[in-house]
């Protein structure tokens, strides 16, 4: 079904569901990106079922927040984010196991890789926070080229922009992300 409906675009489709309340044009659309949902919640969650179950979450949270958002401009976007957000409060509402190590044991590298993996994702909560502060057309360009592999022809083909002004908005994002990480340090550079 959701081939049928590939030349829908993402902005079509969430219009449609708005307004006549079919689920089934939500469905084509969250479809569209359940692959990349379960390989986001794969990085941070590291278990495969465990990602599948953040995805359900997601589209649950997506469909909660649909009842509430008038307008949305980058569905794919802001689906991300939303999965992202969720994976980074599993993390956080983790408890650390505890073990019966004496306590003049030296750290190892198992407490290492997971200080290395708190560092990481502070860093790209960090990175979301800047890339969100763009303008709309930079922060679009910028996660489709980079988080979501596309080339700037595909960019400019889902986006109705020119492959000119495709890469204007990378270039000039990137530009501006850069000055916005500079003049607001990461907490790990402290």
């Amino acid at each position: 079904m959701a081939n049928r409906h590939g030349h829908i675009t993402d902005e079509e489709l969430l219009r449609l569901f708005q307004k006549d309340g079919n689920n089934d044009w939500l469905g084509i659309l969250l479809q569209r990106y359940s692959v990349l949902l379960v390989g986001v919640c794969m990085k941070y969650l590291k278990e495969e079922e465990a990602a599948k179950d953040a995805v359900q979450q997601v589209f649950i949270k997506a469909l909660t927040e649909l009842d509430k958002q008038y307008r949305i401009e980058n569905f794919g976007g802001w689906l991300y984010r939303i999965a992202v957000n969720f994976c980074l409060n599993q993390l956080r509402d983790q408890k650390p196991l505890v073990r019966d190590y004496p306590f003049s044991r030296m750290p190892g590298a198992e407490e290492e890789d997971e200080a290395l993996h708190w560092e990481k994702i502070k860093d790209y909560t960090h990175l979301e926070s800047a890339l969100s502060e763009l303008k709309k057309e930079q922060e679009r360009t910028i996660r489709m080229f980079y988080f979501e592999h596309k080339s700037y022809q595909e960019i400019a083909e889902q986006t109705g922009y020119t492959v000119k002004m495709v890469k204007s908005y990378i270039q000039n994002g990137k530009r501006n992300l850069k000055i916005k990480l500079q003049n607001n340090p990461s907490p790990n550079d402290d």
